[in-house]
């Protein structure tokens, strides 16, 4: 399955409140991460505010437009977005463009015996 890695800059000043946000998601927008394909679906926070989020899924853009398309994605964006820079009048959801991957240890390890990762 693939993996998908992105980057967001939150606002420096806020970090602490935007660390609190996510200590309890609501319920509703978990469950419909799940359920749109967003697989261990994780953010890391930098001191600087470079947030740097990792998930799996089948298919990234389809993970997105179904999440576009719940009502709980939509409010979560709205209360979200005044925490992040450079959105450019995108929402934060919107603005998340996939990191290539240049390394992947399982995958090259895999290749030299033959196996799958």
């Amino acid at each position: 399955m693939p993996r998908v890695c992105f980057t967001l800059q939150v606002d420096p000043a806020r970090l602490d409140e935007y660390r609190a946000r996510h200590e309890r998601v609501w319920p509703e927008m978990l469950t419909a991460l799940a359920e749109c394909g967003w697989h261990d679906y994780s953010l890391f926070l930098r001191e600087d505010g470079l947030l740097v989020g990792f998930l799996v899924t089948d298919d990234f853009a389809a993970a997105q437009a179904a999440m576009q398309a719940r009502d709980v994605n939509a409010r979560w964006q709205a209360e979200m977005a005044s925490f992040f820079l450079d959105l450019d009048q995108d929402t934060p959801d919107r603005a998340m463009r996939p990191l290539d991957e240049v390394f992947n240890l399982a995958a090259q390890l895999a290749a030299q015996t033959g196996e799958t990762p």
